[in-house]
């Protein structure tokens, strides 16, 4: 079953019970997906998905740091519904050391020795990482590991 099936299904599972925060959350999504896809002209794949999936996450959780700093409750609560219903279709997160212990292993395939050599290293981390951990912390993670020691 595809993402996007399941994201159907989910949906009208919501309507059904009358969760209307998973139901606007979901549709959300998929406006979102098709959005890209008629822009695109092309069919998403799961991948695809699971990436656009992370930047709607992305983006709520920019919200809830706004929403916060505005001191509305209100706001906070309903971004932290909507990531938790977003991160149900997402594969469990990769924890920081396995992050770590990947890319040093593609620094050290690669023969990267410095900033520079950052490219390389992204570029073969990327697939293997697979929607298990957001673009900006593998990033992070590949910057802190090729800097001169």
């Amino acid at each position: 079953m595809t993402l996007k099936t399941q994201l159907n299904d989910s949906m009208k599972d919501a309507m059904k019970s009358g969760d209307e925060i998973r139901k606007r959350t979901l549709r959300m999504a998929l406006a979102a997906v098709k959005q890209v896809e008629v822009d695109k002209r092309i069919e998403l794949d799961d991948a695809a998905i699971m990436a656009l999936l992370q930047k709607e996450i992305k983006n709520r959780r920019e919200s809830l740091e706004e929403a916060r700093k505005a001191n509305r409750a209100d706001l906070v609560e309903a971004n932290e519904a909507e990531i938790k219903v977003l991160e149900v279709f997402l594969p469990k997160a990769m924890p920081a050391e396995e992050l770590r212990a990947l890319v040093q292993a593609v620094i050290t395939e690669v023969g990267a020795a410095s900033p520079a050599d950052m490219g390389k290293v992204m570029k073969l981390v990327m697939p293997r990482v697979a929607g298990r951990a957001p673009n900006d912390m593998v990033s992070a993670a590949v910057k802190e590991l090729l800097q001169p020691k």
